[in-house]
């Protein structure tokens, strides 16, 4: 439901249904009518023709608090009814005040944290005039050759929907039309990261029990958390794109899912339909795609051409148009749009890069590190010369990752300007460029590196190797960055390797030459101070993965949920044999990262034995740091149902807990685990909690024993 109070949600719907009886059907589908061209070019067009007939509902991509409020003024003295407009962009991970990427952020296990960095982007975008964002993009992503894997939480339908629903809270607040937030939009209903190859934009083929179970939990987790609006995928699923099944976007969507917002179509989806083969001309795309549950039409006229024709030829009926437009209507009155239609101007220069949100985005990127390797070489000492090497050290704009928005990468901090606001005593040299290059400068980072007692390097993606149509075959580092890799190896020097990247990349050829592997990811506006207090241990590396690397590109999809086997072991767990080449093992697994210190879990209790299918056990486990100095971990629980009527996963996420802990302290973490939580859909397709016997685990890691314990359904 959509967070509001009912007087105000029964208020907003008398004034929508009594706005919908004045209005004529050119404005009425007008409404569902959303323009902005410059997605896709730098063109940009207002359309202000529209406005004398009402032809237009939202603009995407126009903001900024000046020419918002002027193309608002013009349609409100133009439109004859005065319904405002509604400004809209792809404020994915920061307006201005950049944050992590969603996946690094994902890699902190802190929720918490992406729900402060959701209110300032939604505070900046709000003061620029926005009122609504497409995000946070929830798919489930078990692919990293899909380039939009940056864009989501990772690999985990329970982790993702954990952020999932705080995202949404922190993007919309407490209740719809709350100063400084905006309207949220999950996407891509649903599926899109299952795409076949990970190719973007491509088939997918999943049983509906994988849908379900797997896939639309993050979703139904965001539409309880109150999510407004829901974007509907390019991909066809199961044959039928999703932008015009009917069955995703009203049956399941709206239907079971419960979702009372409005369901926006992705850009072009709707006219996509014909080379899908699925629509015969742009008229009976635009009959599918809005019978189907697409409530606005990204991006023109195509409902406009289109929608009073199939009125008329009694294809569509004007009641149809008018329970499509009512949740927008609702939706622009609860945002008090109706009220205050303009936006203070003088606000913008109070928060873009303030020290508050400056803040925030250091605070949740120095959380996203992943330490994957290290023989104790990190932290960097005081006393060490350190060599700083790469294309990404001294860079300002890929670091901030795709899809960050409206940006100025003046404003970033690199990793060399953060070693030396640090004191680290260090000397830079780029080596080579991100993907080309020539050998001269490879010969100043090993000559550096020679005079140094460790050297750092960025490696990695630049922000237009991943994200939207950027899916790629080979996700190991580009040859000239392999080549410098090796050429300062070759010096003797320790090296710690740091990978800015928007996905996993492969690093079975170098992993075990270096001294230290780290994910730095793509970390936003405060890279270079997040990444100096890390390496330099004042503050510990706490970043946990949430999607598994492979070994190779052959392993794909790999991940750690996979159900069991009969076969090809017998007395061993499936994954060890994977291969005739290798076992099926991912490199790094889902949950896995270091820390500075060290931490022990003992002494699990449960608080009974077995439960009913309505019931809940409580489990206490005793977490120590056994290190020397202060740290944090993740404790993670998961279960494994023993025997079920379908085929279950070796292990499933059940809960997690990130705790601070000082040298030598202990802390006892409880998980409550409901039966609920233990629910899958059976061979008929009932969501059921069968009885029978559980194994849990308290771990590290998806991979580790940790602790164990077993308890039953009754």
């Amino acid at each position: 439901m959509l967070p509001v109070l009912n007087e105000r949600m029964e208020s907003a719907t008398a004034h929508a249904k009594e706005l919908l009886s004045k209005l004529s059907l050119t404005e009425k589908i007008g409404q569902l009518s959303q323009f902005g061209t410059s997605i896709y070019n730098n063109k940009r067009e207002y359309f202000p023709e529209h406005y004398p007939e009402g032809k237009i509902g939202s603009y995407l991509t126009v903001s900024g608090a000046q020419i918002t409020n002027q193309l608002q003024r013009d349609c409100q003295e133009k439109f004859p009814t005065h319904i405002p407009l509604l400004f809209a962009d792809d404020v994915i991970h920061g307006y201005r005040t950049t944050m992590p990427t969603p996946l690094a952020q994902s890699c902190s296990w802190n929720p918490s944290a992406a729900e402060r960095g959701a209110e300032v982007a939604a505070k900046e975008a709000y003061v620029a005039g926005l009122r609504w964002t497409f995000s946070p993009m929830v798919d489930i992503a078990r692919d990293p050759r899909w380039g939009r894997i940056v864009e989501g939480y990772g690999e985990d339908p329970y982790l993702c929907s954990r952020f999932a629903e705080a995202t949404v809270r922190g993007y919309q607040g407490k209740e719809i039309g709350e100063k400084y937030h905006i309207l949220a939009c999950m996407k891509h209903f649903i599926g899109y990261g299952a795409c076949i190859g990970g190719r973007d934009y491509n088939e997918v083929d999943m049983s509906p029990q994988t849908l379900y179970d797997i896939y639309l939990p993050p979703f139904q987790a965001g539409i309880d958390a109150g999510a407004a609006t829901v974007m509907s995928a390019f991909h066809s699923m199961n044959g039928v794109p999703c932008t015009g099944s009917r069955h995703l976007l009203t049956e399941v969507l709206r239907n079971e899912c419960g979702f009372d917002g409005f369901v926006v179509s992705d850009a072009g989806a709707v006219p996509e339909l014909i080379p899908h083969g699925y629509a015969e001309d742009w008229k009976d795309a635009a009959q599918k795609g809005f019978q189907a549950g697409v409530n606005m039409l990204m991006a023109g006229d195509f409902y406009n051409d289109y929608l009073p024709q199939l009125v008329a030829e009694g294809k569509l009926t004007e009641q149809e148009i008018d329970e499509a437009l009512l949740p927008i209507l609702v939706l622009k009155i609860l945002l008090g749009l109706f009220e205050s239609p303009y936006t203070d101007e003088s606000e913008e220069a109070k928060f873009f890069f303030c020290e508050e949100h400056l803040s925030v985005s250091r605070e949740i990127a120095k959380e996203c590190v992943v330490l994957l390797e290290n023989n104790g070489i990190l932290p960097l000492q005081k006393n060490q010369k350190v060599a700083l090497i790469g294309p990404f050290a001294d860079e300002k704009d890929h670091v901030l990752g795709t899809w960050s928005c409206r940006k100025d990468p003046e404003k970033t901090v690199s990793i060399l300007e953060g070693f030396r606001k640090a004191g680290v005593d260090v000397t830079y040299a780029k080596g080579c460029d991100i993907c080309e290059g020539c050998d001269a400068k490879l010969s100043e980072a090993v000559e550096i590196a020679r005079k140094s007692d460790v050297a750092v390097l960025v490696l990695g993606e630049g922000e237009d190797m991943s994200g939207e149509a950027k899916s790629r075959t080979d996700i190991s580092l580009p040859q000239i960055q392999l080549k410098l890799l090796d050429a300062v190896l070759e010096t003797g020097v320790p090296v710690v390797l740091l990978i800015s990247a928007g996905r996993p990349i492969v690093v079975e050829d170098f992993r075990e030459k270096v001294a230290a592997l780290a994910y730095i990811w793509q970390l936003g506006t405060s890279t270079g101070d997040a990444v100096a207090e890390v390496m330099t241990g004042r503050c510990d590396v706490s970043g946990r993965l949430s999607v598994s690397v492979p070994k190779s590109v052959g392993q794909i999809p790999v991940y750690y949920n996979y159900p069991s086997t009969g076969r090809p072991a017998l007395g061993k767990i499936w994954y060890e044999t994977g291969y005739i080449d290798e076992n099926a093992h991912s490199r790094y697994p889902f949950g896995y990262g270091l820390s500075y210190t060290e931490f022990e879990y003992s002494d699990l209790r449960l608080s009974a034995n077995e439960m009913t299918a309505d019931g809940s056990i409580t489990i206490n486990c005793k977490v120590k740091n056994v290190g020397k100095r202060a740290g944090k971990t993740v404790v993670q629980l998961y279960v494994r149902d023993l025997v079920g009527s379908r085929v279950r996963p070796i292990k499933e996420l059940k809960g997690f807990e990130k705790i601070d802990l000082d040298a030598g302290e202990s802390r006892t973490v409880t998980f409550i685990l409901q039966a609920r939580e233990l629910a899958f859909h059976n061979e008929k397709m009932e969501k059921v909690v069968e009885p029978g016997r559980f194994r849990l685990w308290v771990s590290k890691d998806s991979r580790e024993e940790g602790i164990s314990g077993e308890f039953e359904v009754v």
